[in-house]
């Protein structure tokens, strides 16, 4: 059977085309029609329109942009580029997002990348500006704002200021951004710029302005409305900035500088889960972030923790070296693990930083005591040592160094000064410095535009008992920067030293309307005491506690407060709450506490408080007064007559430790 053959598979005859003759003109025609063809097609690839899909990401990523959800606008772009890698506005697009969200090598890349795409070089000279200023290059960011074209000159004038700012010129900086806003005070960055460099400046009531306008003219900026917390912090406490954070989240999640003072702010505020959630999403928002690291390793060292604790800050590297957080945690865990040398290497680093640190001289003092340089411990304590309100545990470790350097004399002085109680009625006092007053001024001379030199010869006068030439120039000084607290607490401070105390109160309300931190807490409500207002020092407390509620220092005197009002079961629960978180050996807490139960008729516990105390501090009277009335109040009339009278002698004018005496018969 022979095989079929398909009518699909025959072999077909080839067809002739017809000859169609063309002219000379008709071919050369046709070369030009091809010509022109291969014209339009290159122009089409140079000037192509981006796909949908990149088209409907870059409006979307300009949207969030606008919008403040800088991390939206970022993933958008990113998209963009992905549908479209070589649509160069969005490299554009994605550079901005990232200098919004400060990083300043990734936005390079992507301006590199947008110039390779077609991107003018014209347009990008105020991005690379802010992506040099971003990596620590002022100079740099300086040189290529200059080079803005003028419909980009706010922008790179914003960029040139804030450079000037890293230099150390912020007189400048201010002058530069002033003049841009008198142009144009509808800018709102530039407001939020003004602002950060007030602050930083240490000018609160100066940034409060800015920042208030700001906020204002772009209510949807997480940069604002950041600034604006940092600002509230500053004046009223950490309670009232959480909520400029939250706004801030609310607009970009992922936010990172929102997120840090968010966490850092949850964490003072003693809301140690939620600031943990903060810093995981900052990791998140930005993988290896230094200073999430760092919180989580505060969280870590305040569990004890310290393996840990160490063990982050080892991930954070060299990025935080120098900062005084993380030079007080450092040396922190380095004295827990018994390692005094390396804990007091450390805590110089900070006292040099913030010489008027109390706390760190302090640390400083008693790392070099355990190390075996009392001399060193001496020197580094003396500040705090000649004032009349130095704490109980400064005065102790003075009292060992000069037992340390063979003075027993000076080392019983000041032990008897330690057990008479904190501060011993000792007004809070300016901190004591041992500078020469004509150096100081010479140092002020060179440095005409940095107030803290001037306070330094407020505080140089006050030493040296000129207190009318230190009021004068405090007064002086507040005129020129009526925006700074360290210049208000200056002037009060000088009051203060000159008896002046009621002036010396309204000064530091001032002061406090710009800081209320806890100096200045200290400062007014031992200035309202002395002055008769005990209900105003009160209210000062209370309004501090309520912003601050973790401070120590705020809830101890809150606790003495209630003692002395007897408010015994608020006291009870106030100064509890203290002993859970310091343990039992402040012998002043546990003389409190014994008071709160034996006006609680709780005389079992009154008194094992009482012996607590006592056996801490002998020779402090308040003890020793305590110790009498919770024997009274468990029978023993003699034990009770013995103390009472022995803390009579220790504090003859303590009109409570008579009135105790007295009852007694």
């Amino acid at each position: 059977m022979s095989s079929a053959t398909y009518p699909l598979l025959r072999p077909r005859r080839k067809r002739r085309l017809p000859r169609v003759s063309i002219g000379r003109r008709g071919r050369i025609a046709a070369i030009l029609v091809l010509c022109a063809a291969v014209l339009v097609g290159g122009f089409a690839l140079l000037h192509r329109q981006a796909p949908p899909d990149a088209r409907r990401s870059l409006l979307a990523s300009l949207t969030t942009l606008r919008a403040g959800n800088y991390s939206a606008a970022r993933t958008n772009a990113q998209a963009a580029i992905a549908a479209d890698p070589g649509l160069g506005i969005a490299h554009a697009v994605l550079a901005r997002a990232y200098l919004e969200l400060g990083d300043g090598l990734a936005a390079e890349a992507e301006l590199t990348r947008a110039r390779d795409a077609g991107v003018p070089a014209a347009r990008l000279h105020q991005l690379q500006a802010h992506a040099r200023l971003l990596q620590g290059d002022p100079d740099g960011a300086i040189d290529e704002a200059a080079k803005a074209t003028p419909r980009y000159a706010g922008y790179a004038t914003r960029i040139r200021a804030r450079a000037l700012a890293v230099q150390g010129d912020t007189a400048a900086a201010q002058a530069t951004l002033a003049t841009l806003l008198d142009a144009d005070p509808q800018d709102a960055a530039a407001w939020t710029d003004l602002g950060r460099i007030r602050i930083s400046a240490g000018d609160v009531g100066g940034a409060t302005q800015a920042a208030a306008r700001a906020v204002a003219l772009a209510p949807g900026d997480p940069a604002a409305l950041t600034l604006q917390g940092e600002v509230l912090r500053s004046r009223y406490g950490l309670v009232a900035a959480l909520p400029w954070f939250e706004q801030a989240l609310a607009r970009d999640a992922y936010y990172h500088r929102a997120l840090i003072q968010y966490a850092a702010t949850l964490g003072d505020a003693g809301r140690y889960a939620d600031m943990l959630s903060a810093t995981r999403r900052a990791l998140q928002a930005k993988p290896g972030s230094p200073q999430a690291l760092y919180l989580q390793a505060v969280l870590a060292a305040r569990a004890g923790r310290t393996d840990l604790a160490r063990g982050l800050l080892q991930h954070v590297g060299r990025t935080l070296d120098g900062l005084p957080a993380a030079l007080l945690l450092g040396g922190s865990l380095d004295y827990a693990d018994g390692k005094f040398e390396q804990a007091a290497a450390t805590w110089r680093q900070l006292v040099a930083a913030q010489p008027m640190n109390v706390a760190a001289r302090r640390l400083l003092g008693a790392a070099l005591l355990r190390s075996g340089d009392p001399r060193a411990a001496l020197e580094t304590l003396r500040p705090i040592g000649v004032r009349a309100d130095a704490d109980g545990y400064a005065l102790d470790l003075i009292a060992r160094g000069f037992a340390a350097v063979g003075d027993p004399g000076v080392s019983a002085q000041f032990l008897d000064r330690a057990n008479m109680g904190v501060g011993a009625g000792g007004p809070a006092a300016s901190f004591a410095t041992t500078d020469v007053v004509g150096a100081l001024q010479a140092a002020a001379t060179d440095a005409a535009n940095d107030p803290t030199y001037a306070v330094g010869v407020i505080r140089g006068l006050i030493g040296s008992g000129d207190t009318a030439g230190a009021v004068a120039r405090a007064q002086a000084l507040v005129a020129a920067t009526p925006g700074a607290p360290a210049a208000q607490l200056a002037l009060g401070d000088a009051f203060a030293a000159a008896n002046r105390y009621p002036d010396a109160a309204t000064v530091y309300a001032r002061a406090a309307d710009l800081a209320f931190d806890e100096p200045t807490m200290l400062r007014l409500v031992d200035a309202l005491g002395r002055t008769g207002r005990a209900q105003d020092a009160a209210t000062s407390l209370a309004l501090y506690l309520s912003q601050n509620p973790q401070s120590l220092t705020g809830q101890r005197m809150l606790g003495h407060l209630q003692v002395a009002t007897g408010d015994w079961g608020a006291a009870i629960e106030t100064l509890e709450g203290i002993r859970r978180r310091i343990g039992n050996r402040d012998a002043g807490l546990l003389t409190d506490l014994s008071l709160a139960y034996a006006g609680d008729n709780d005389e079992a516990v009154s008194l094992r408080y009482a012996r607590a105390a006592y056996a801490l501090a002998p020779m402090n009277a308040a003890a020793a007064d305590a110790y009498g009335v919770a024997l009274a109040a468990n029978g023993d009339v003699a034990g009770a007559r013995q103390l009472l009278v022995k803390a009579t002698k220790l504090a003859p004018g303590d009109t409570a430790i008579a009135s105790h005496l007295k009852q007694l018969g």
